[in-house]
C-alpha cells in the first residue's frame, strides 16, 4: 500500500467516511443545534462584558437594574452554555459509537466474504489491526475531531462577524492571519501523512509478528527460536518508534509553537493599533477588551483544531486501510442465487486445471467421477495436488479452465448454502472453536435437538470419552480444544460431520491424528456413513482407503494411475512403490495382491 495520500484522495476517504452518518441525520442536526446555541453563548459573553465596561463600569454609571439584568444574562448564558455543552456532547459520541459500530461490522462481513487466496497472501495480524486498531483511531476523528472542527468552525466565525461588529477596519486587518494558518495547516496535512502511512503499517506489521508467535510459541521454544523472533520484533517497534518520531518532529513545529507566532504577531497587531487611534480619540477599553477576549477565543479553537489535525491525519489514514479492505476485489468463488438442491451427490471432474499464482498449475486435466455411495480416494506424495482437488470443490477457490459437475450441474450453479449444507470436509487438524462440545457439534443449527447430538457422536465412538469429562457434552473447552487430544478432536470433528447428514464427504486425512484403536472403530463408522453417499478421502496412509471403489494416484498435479487397491499393485507402478514403502516388506505385498 502507498504510504501517502494527495489532498484528493484525502477528501474522497473522508466524504466516504462521512456517508456513515446518513442514518443519523436527525440526531445529528439536534446536535448541531446544540452546537449552535454553545458557540452563540460563548461569542455573546464578550460583547456583555464590553458593554459593562464601556456603557457602566468606565464613566462610572451605576444604574443598578440594568445591571442586574446584564449581570443575570451574563450567569444564565454561562448555565445553559453548560447544560447545552454536555447535551451535544453526548449525543456526538452516541453518534461516533454507532457509526464504528456499523464500521466494525461491514469490515468484519468483508472479511467473512474474502476468498481464501486474500488470506494467503495477507497475514491475519494486518487483518486484525484494521478491524481494531484503526476503526479505533476512526471512532476518535467522530468522537472528538469533526465536533472540535464544526465548533471551532461556527466559533471563528462568529469571532469575526462581532470583530467587524465591534470595529470594521481591525477586523479586516485580523482576516491577514488566515492564509498564513491555511498554509501551516496544508502543510501539516502534507508532510504528517506520510508518517503517519508509515506508522500504521509499522502498527500492522507489530500486530502481525505478534500474532504469528503466539500461534506458533510451542515450535518457538522447542526450537529455541525466542532470541531469533525477540530481536525482529524489537526491529518492527524500533521502526514504528522512528516513524513516530517523525510525526513527533512535525507536530512539534507545526501545530502550537507556530500557531503562538501567529497569535503574538495578531496581538501586536491589535495593541498597535489602538496605540496609534489613541493619538487622535480616547481608547474604547471595552472594545480592547473584547477583541483581545476575541482573539484569545479566535485561537484557541485554532489550538484545539492544530492539536486534533494530528487525530484526524491518523484516522484518515486509518480509514483509508480500512476502505482498502472493504474493496478488496478477492472475493470468495461467486455462487448462483437459485434453489437448486443437491439430491443424489454425483460428482464429476472435467479437465479441471488450476493455479494458485496464475503462473503454475498446481492440477492439470484432472477427470474422474465419484458416484454416490462410491469411495473415490487421493493419494500422492506432498505437493502433488490431492489437498487443491480439496480446496475447488468446496469452492475455497475458483478454478481456470474445466469443469466441477455435480447431480450433472456446473458446482457454479447451486447456491453456497446448499453447497455448505451437503458437503460435509472434516480435515486432518479440526478447528474447535471456545465453547461447549455440544455447542461445537452443534454450530449454532438450532434445529438439531440435543439427542441428534448425541446419536451422531455415538455413530463415532465419541460418547465413549464425552461422558467421562466433567458435565459431559456441556464439558466447556478452551480455544481451539487444546485440552483435548488429538484423536478426540478429530472425533468431535466426525460428530459434527455425521450430525449434518451431508450427501458428499470429504475427508482430508481424517484418520492421522486417531491411534490404531480409536482408527478401529472410526473406520467401522466410517463405512456405514458412507453408505448412499459420495466420499472423496485423501490417504496418506494406503492401509485406510484399500476398500475405495476408485483411487487416484497424483504426481505433480496430473492423474498418473487410478484404479482399485489391487488394481494398481498388479500394475506395480507409483501406487506400488508407495505401498512398499509403507509397509516395508515384500512378503506383504504378495499378501495383499493374493
Amino acid at each position: 500500500m502507498e504510504n501517502h495520500t494527495t489532498s484528493k484522495e484525502q477528501w474522497r476517504v473522508l466524504f466516504r467516511l462521512l456517508a456513515y452518518t446518513k442514518p443519523h441525520t436527525k440526531t445529528i442536526i439536534f446536535a448541531f443545534s446544540l452546537l449552535l446555541i454553545a458557540t452563540i453563548g460563548d461569542i455573546l459573553g464578550p460583547i456583555l462584558v464590553s458593554i459593562f465596561i464601556d456603557d457602566y463600569l468606565r464613566p462610572r454609571n451605576i444604574v443598578f437594574e440594568a445591571l442586574f439584568i446584564l449581570g443575570a444574562s451574563y450567569m444564565g448564558i454561562q448555565v445553559v452554555n453548560i447544560v447545552v455543552s454536555y447535551f451535544q456532547l453526548l449525543k456526538f459520541q452516541e453518534i461516533a459509537l454507532k457509526i464504528i459500530q456499523a464500521m466494525r461490522v461491514d469490515v468484519f462481513a468483508k472479511v467473512q466474504s474474502l476468498g481464501l487466496r486474500y488470506f494467503d497472501k495477507t497475514p491475519a495480524g494486518s487483518i486484525v489491526s484494521r478491524i481494531t486498531n484503526d476503526t479505533e483511531a476512526i471512532k476518535e476523528m467522530f468522537v472528538t475531531v469533526l465536533v472540535t472542527f464544526i465548533q471551532s468552525g461556527f466559533l471563528m466565525g462568529g469571532i469575526l462577524v462581532a470583530m467587524f461588529i465591534l470595529n470594521m477596519k481591525l477586523a479586516l486587518f485580523c482576516l491577514l492571519i488566515l492564509p498564513i494558518l491555511y498554509l501551516i495547516i496544508r502543510s501539516y496535512r502534507r508532510l504528517s501523512s506520510k508518517f503517519y502511512h508509515d506508522m500504521r503499517e509499522r502498527l500492522s506489521q507489530l500486530n502481525a509478528k505478534l500474532s504469528e508467535s503466539l500461534q506458533g510459541m510451542s515450535i518457538i521454544q522447542v526450537f529455541r527460536q525466542e532470541k531469533r523472533l525477540r530481536k525482529e520484533f524489537e526491529e518492527i517497534n524500533e521502526n514504528h518508534y522512528l516513524a513516530g518520531m517523525k510525526n513527533i518532529r512535525v507536530d512539534g513545529l507545526l501545530l502550537r509553537p507556530a500557531i503562538d507566532l501567529v497569535y503574538i504577531g495578531a496581538l501586536i497587531l491589535i495593541l498597535s493599533f489602538f496605540g496609534v487611534t489613541s493619538f487622535d480619540r480616547p481608547v474604547e477599553i471595552g472594545v480592547l477588551y473584547a477583541f483581545i477576549n476575541y482573539l484569545d477565543r479566535f485561537f484557541e479553537p485554532v489550538n484545539n483544531l492544530m492539536q486534533r489535525l494530528s487525530l484526524y491525519q491518523q484516522a484518515i489514514v486509518a480509514a483509508s486501510r480500512v476502505f482498502h479492505l472493504l474493496d478488496e476485489e478477492e472475493l470468495a468463488p461467486k455462487q448462483s442465487l437459485s434453489g437448486r438442491e443437491i439430491t443424489n451427490g454425483e460428482i464429476e471432474f472435467k479437465n479441471v486445471c488450476f493455479s494458485y499464482d496464475g503462473k503454475r498449475d498446481v492440477l492439470k486435466n484432472i477427470s474422474f467421477i465419484a458416484k454416490p455411495g462410491e469411495t473415490v480416494a487421493l493419494v500422492g506424495h506432498t505437493g502433488s495436488g490431492k489437498s487443491s482437488i480439496i480446496n475447488l470443490m468446496m469452492r475455497f477457490y475458483e478454478f481456470e479452465r474445466g469443469e466441477i459437475l455435480v447431480d450433472g450441474q456446473s458446482i457454479r450453479n447451486y447456491p453456497e448454502s446448499e453447497l455448505r449444507a451437503k458437503i460435509g470436509l472434516v480435515l486432518q487438524d479440526p478447528f474447535l472453536f471456545y465453547g461447549t462440545i455440544k455447542e461445537n457439534i452443534r454450530l449454532h443449527n438450532q434445529e438439531m435437538s440435543n439427542e441428534a447430538i448425541e446419536e451422531a457422536a455415538k455413530f463415532v465412538q465419541a460418547h465413549l470419552f464425552i461422558e467421562k469429562l466433567e458435565g459431559g457434552f456441556d464439558h466447556q473447552m478452551v480455544e481451539r480444544g487444546s485440552t483435548l487430544s488429538s484423536g478426540q478432536r478429530q472425533l468431535i470433528a466426525f460428530a459434527r460431520t455425521i450430525a449434518a447428514n451431508p450427501k458428499i464427504l470429504v475427508l482430508d486425512e481424517a484418520t492421522a491424528n486417531i491411534d490404531t484403536e480409536t482408527e478401529e472403530a472410526i473406520q467401522k463408522a466410517l463405512s456405514r456413513m458412507r453408505e448412499g453417499r459420495t466420499t472423496i478421502a485423501i490417504a496418506h496412509r494406503l492401509s485406510t482407503i484399500q476398500d475405495a471403489n476408485l483411487i487416484l494416484v497424483l504426481h505433480q498435479g496430473e492423474i498418473v494411475e487410478r484404479g482399485t487397491h489391487q488394481e494398481l499393485l498388479a500394475h506395480k507402478g507409483l501406487y506400488h512403490k508407495m505401498y512398499l514403502l509403507q509397509n516395508g516388506a515384500p512378503e506383504k505385498l504378495e499378501d495383499a495382491v493374493g
